[in-house]
Order: structure tokens, then C-alpha cells, then sequence
């Protein structure tokens, strides 16, 4: 994702409750529903458009990079931050001042697929995807998906965007490779499953990515548009199916990725976001 840039992610909330503890819903979530519909009604359609976007903010960027960002917020009413670059004291820092000045909560989201380290200094870095594909225990996954999660919570993030859950059936492919959990399908879906459960078991959302599918691709689409040519069929049996049994696991959000994809375009030449 490039750096300042307004980021729009389109989030598919799946939550529900099955008879078990949901570590995503407080005791008090029908007090904080009833808030929620009470503030939303008093909202004015810029206050609601804005709830749609998060900024990206650099917690090593200096005071004139902070300064834009909490004038987006005040202004324009955005509803979250993702950070990227930085250290944890400083995100956390940054985290509590810009919560004071806005008059909705922000979501704060981060993208730590392999934990903090992934973005930030002096954090603990756990195993990319790669390696833990090749665990035949997904409980192990599932730990270090928990354990990166309160790694995060601990950090006021929210959402991490997490886990990767391409298939890389392409070895050539330059942005995802080893941050795939593999090529093959199922267990790509049985490693997802298991990380996502993880790390929502304490209490930080997951997004499953980079829908509709980045493993088959040789292009990085933060440098240019990498074109899928798959038939409906082929995308649905191969690209989708961990999106299938994560939605259905209770995965909590999807991130589209900037692709092209003919058999799913409106029309020709429009990307996927």
C-alpha cells in the first residue's frame, strides 16, 4: 500500500453467535449497539461517508505527517488508521492523541501477517506463512495467530489485516511468495482457519486477503495492475476456496486487491478495487 494515501477497504462483517463465548462481543454489546445506532442517527452524510475511509499514517514520519493526518480526522470525520512504518511506543502514542480528537472512535488497523514486526522496530518477529504451511499441527498455527493478536490488542489495533490466504500457485510471483501459507488449497484454508481463530480468540479482528485471489500472479500490484485471466470456474475451485471456508469459520472482513480480473470485471479494463 503506498504511503499517505486515503486507503478505502470494503469490509464484509460476518460476525455471529453459536452457542459459545465470542471473544469479539463485550458484555456490555447491547449497550454499545444501542450507542451505536443512537450516534449514527445523529450523524451528519459527510460524518457517515467518513466512517468508510482509513489513512495510513507512519508513526516515523515526523510532526508535519502526524499533523496531516489528525487535520484529516478532525476534518474530514475518517473512521480509521491503519498504521504502517514505525516503532510500538510511538504508535501508541499517536493511537491515544488522535482517539482524543476524534468525535467517533477509530478503528485502528495494522497489517501484521507475521506479527508487530512486520511493520514495526523493536517487536517480535513469529514465522511468515511459508514456514508455518509447512506444519502439519494447526494448533501451533492457531497459537501463534492468538499470540500475534495480543501482541496487537495490547497496541489499541483492532483489525489486523490478517491472514494472507492467497494461493501461490505461481513460484515467479513477486509480492506474495512467502507470505502464503502454500499452493495447495485446502491446506492454505486449514492454515487460514486456524490463524484467524487464533488471533480473534483475542479479541482483534482478522481480513482475509488479497480477494479475489494474488497467488497466481507475476506483476506487484503496488507497481503496476497484474491481470487475472481465470475463468469463473477455475477462480471459484482454486483462488476462492479458502474465502468459502473462512466466511464460513466467521471470518470477519475481506481486503480486495487491486486487480484485474476479466471474467469478474463490469467492464473491460476495471479493477477489482
Amino acid at each position: 500500500m503506498r504511503k499517505n494515501h486515503i486507503v478505502f477497504f470494503f469490509f464484509i462483517s460476518l460476525f455471529t453467535l453459536q452457542g459459545q463465548v465470542n471473544p469479539l462481543v463485550t458484555k456490555d454489546s447491547l449497550a454499545q449497539r444501542e450507542w451505536v445506532e443512537a450516534t449514527y442517527g445523529k450523524m451528519s452524510l459527510d460524518e457517515r461517508l467518513g466512517q468508510l475511509f482509513m489513512i495510513m499514517v507512519n508513526s516515523d514520519q515526523g510532526m508535519a505527517s502526524t499533523e496531516k493526518a489528525k487535520k484529516l480526522i478532525r476534518d474530514h470525520h475518517i473512521g480509521g488508521v491503519i498504521f504502517s512504518t514505525g516503532g510500538p511506543v510511538r504508535q501508541a502514542q499517536m493511537t491515544n492523541d488522535f482517539q482524543s480528537i476524534s468525535k467517533i472512535p477509530l478503528m485502528i488497523g495494522l497489517d501484521a501477517e507475521w506479527g508487530l514486526a512486520m511493520r514495526l522496530d523493536s517487536t517480535y518477529a513469529f514465522p511468515w506463512n511459508m514456514t508455518l504451511g509447512a506444519i502439519t499441527d494447526n494448533a501451533i498455527v492457531e497459537k501463534v495467530g492468538n499470540r500475534i493478536g495480543i501482541h496487537a490488542k495490547r497496541l489499541g489495533v483492532h483489525i489486523n489485516f490478517a491472514p494472507d490466504i492467497d494461493i501461490n500457485t505461481n513460484p515467479k510471483n513477486p509480492i506474495i511468495g512467502n507470505r502464503s501459507f502454500g499452493e495447495d488449497r485446502e491446506n492454505v484454508a486449514q492454515k487460514g482457519a486456524a490463524f484467524m481463530k487464533g488471533m480473534e480468540s483475542a479479541g482483534v479482528l482478522s481480513s482475509g486477503k488479497h480477494f479475489p485471489g494474488h497467488g497466481d500472479t507475476a506483476v506487484d500490484s503496488h507497481k503496476a495492475l497484474p491481470i487475472i485471466d481465470f475463468s469463473k470456474e477455475r477462480l471459484d475451485s482454486i483462488e476462492l476456496y479458502p474465502y468459502k471456508k473462512l466466511i464460513k469459520e466467521g471470518l470477519s472482513s475481506v481486503m480486495v486487491a487491486h486487480l484485474s480480473v476479466a471474467s469478474l470485471e463490469i467492464r473491460e479494463g476495471y479493477p477489482s478495487s
